[in-house]
């Protein structure tokens, strides 16, 4: 298994989530189906909650949004079995919930409540945060080296640190420095990473991001940033172009720490 060398300026690691350090079917077959299963129950159970309120508001901001800039949104259909008001606006939060998902949404207010949601599964034991059996081990010799390891995931900062507290490996929380999501900007957006750095207190060219999304890796560089791509099973295809412009990893267990004792 060839080596990658990480540029001996390299203060910073900022690891993507979905596709690096976690699988990406732990995502499409646990975390979604259990807001899928869930969430009318949970708006039910929630509505007159200052939380689920706040959560619904964001979401009824991002309704408006979506329809001042023409974007498609879910027709609503008749339901004779909705007889309140209650239930008819948890039928429209609903029918907006699941077509952000069905569309791949990354919105914060998406985000947000599916956070909230999820909390509730890992806190019960319902739900435990998979990773690859790689990072945790490789993340420990990083920050034994004096390196920074900070995560960006468009999973909000709630969400991530629900996933790596409960975590199969147990709560691994204290392997990271910091967490950031989508409320620092797009992840497809160099501007974002120009904060980030900004953020932690160093040059964009001092932190090495690790990331299986293409476009997020040109944002990211495009910032200044190194970039690595991580190739784990069911991820995105590169295409040839991409896989030769980019260094390419399987493992975090591939990367060298140079110029470091």
């Amino acid at each position: 298994m060839a080596t990658v060398s990480i540029p001996a300026r390299t203060s910073a690691l900022l690891l993507d989530i979905e596709g690096t350090t976690t699988p990406i079917t732990f995502v499409k077959d646990t975390l979604f189906p259990y807001i899928i299963e869930h969430l009318e129950d949970h708006l039910s159970t929630h509505w007159e909650e200052d939380e689920c309120k706040q959560d619904v508001h964001l979401l009824k901001k991002q309704m408006e949004e979506d329809m001042r800039q023409n974007r498609a949104c879910p027709v609503h259909t008749v339901d004779q079995t909705v007889h309140t008001d209650e239930e008819k606006a948890i039928r429209e939060v609903v029918e907006n919930v699941m077509w952000q998902m069905a569309s791949d949404r990354k919105s914060t207010a998406l985000k947000q409540l599916q956070g909230h949601m999820w909390r509730a599964a890992y806190t019960s034991g319902r739900i435990k945060g998979e990773i690859y059996p790689d990072v945790v081990p490789s993340v420990k010799t990083w920050r034994e080296r004096g390196l920074k390891v900070y995560i960006y995931s468009s999973g909000s900062v709630e969400a991530q640190k629900l996933l790596f507290g409960y975590s199969v490996e147990g709560d691994v929380l204290d392997l990271f420095d910091g967490h950031f999501d989508t409320t620092i900007g797009s992840k497809v957006e160099a501007k974002s990473y120009e904060r980030i750095a900004e953020r932690i207190g160093c040059q964009p060219e001092e932190i090495t991001f690790l990331t299986d999304v293409s476009r997020e890796a040109k944002a990211a560089e495009e910032a200044g940033l190194n970039v690595l791509v991580v190739v784990r099973p069911g991820n995105m295809e590169l295409t040839d172009e991409e896989s030769a412009h980019y260094n390419l990893i399987t493992s975090f267990s591939q990367l060298q720490l140079t110029g470091r004792a």
